[in-house]
């Protein structure tokens, strides 16, 4: 199983009546809530760890989890309401506005939190909640405890800069974290915020030094790599058209993780062992189904016959530009 960590939440997505009017549609979000949709489409076992509501979007969380498969048992359930986040899209590109104060994501404390028995075979951390106190501190003691137990840990902080109050504190959990998980992904964008201005690469092993054994950075259009100590991994970007790109991350990591579990490659010394045919074939598939999630509205991850279908119509495509 791969346990997913951090805030389940409502999107308040833009919409326009048949009236005309502006109006916002709930749906369901979070980063690490949306990688657990789509490692359960993608055909793994997912269980989820978060503060639910017990209110009607917490209602809708749930259902939406459970019926895509995802174990929500690990939640801490209580009457505190769920977080919103009021969706903006920019040119294709979603900005928010979070309403977080006194929910029962904000509220989780540390320890009530735990961790499933049997162990997970990884797990993936991170998102607004390691923001805000004291669910920051509630989801980095589980972070601790999975560390303890042997799981591997993927760890994509997906920083939203608005949300962060306290940035020293934020920097300094941040920087924790990394250091003690198996991989990193960051955005081009997350990876700026975080050192500054430079050469990716040169960043990359700086974070490198910290002790993941590997570092993904994703470009968008450009694609992702993978750092490694001794070698660099990259993929293209799929040219798709891009309605927005809400959950594109979120769904790269629940394809890469696929991708790696596919190949039995998720314990700790499988992933310090990595091979350059299977860090490929997993960055392939997130890249693979991150394209076809943009290119929907909303946070809409693909099955793993969708993404299969994705690729044999490339590969025929291909056939018939070749030999025509």
């Amino acid at each position: 199983m791969i346990l997913c960590a951090g805030e389940a939440l409502i999107d308040m997505i833009p919409a326009t009546t048949v009236d005309g009017d502006q109006a916002f549609v709930p749906r369901a979000g979070g980063a690490p809530f949306n990688t657990a949709i789509a490692l359960a489409r993608l055909g793994e076992k997912v269980g989820f760890a978060t503060g639910l509501s017990l209110d009607s979007m917490g209602a809708l969380l749930l259902e939406r989890g459970s019926d895509s498969g995802v174990n929500m048992d690990g939640s801490v359930r209580s009457q505190r309401p769920t977080t919103l986040a009021m969706v903006t899209l920019v040119n294709g590109q979603a900005e928010y506005n979070f309403y977080d104060s006194g929910s029962a994501l904000r509220e989780i404390q540390p320890g009530e939190l735990t961790l499933p028995s049997p162990a997970p075979a990884a797990a993936l951390f991170g998102g607004i909640c390691l923001a805000s106190e004291p669910c920051g501190a509630a989801f980095e003691a589980l972070f601790d405890t999975a560390r303890a137990a042997g799981v591997t840990i993927l760890f994509d902080p997906n920083i939203r800069p608005a949300f962060v109050t306290d940035e020293g504190n934020f920097r300094a959990r941040i920087s924790r974290m990394m250091a003690r998980s198996d991989i990193v992904k960051l955005s081009d964008e997350d990876l700026e915020w975080l050192m500054g201005a430079g050469d990716v690469a040169t960043h990359a092993q700086t974070i490198l030094k910290l002790g993941p054994s590997m570092l993904c950075v994703t470009q968008g259009g450009n694609g992702v790599t993978a750092y490694l100590n001794e070698k660099t991994v990259s993929v293209p970007a799929e040219k798709v058209d891009v309605i927005d790109t809400v959950g594109a991350g979120d769904t790269f990591n629940a394809g890469f993780l696929a991708g790696l579990s596919q190949k039995n490659a998720l314990s700790r010394d499988g992933v310090a062992k990595l091979s350059e045919s299977t860090i490929t074939h997993a960055l392939t598939l997130g890249a693979r189904a991150a394209a076809i999630c943009v290119s929907r509205a909303g946070a809409n991850p693909p099955t793993l016959a969708e993404v299969d279908a994705q690729f044999q119509a490339e590969k025929s495509l291909f056939k018939q530009k070749t030999h025509p």
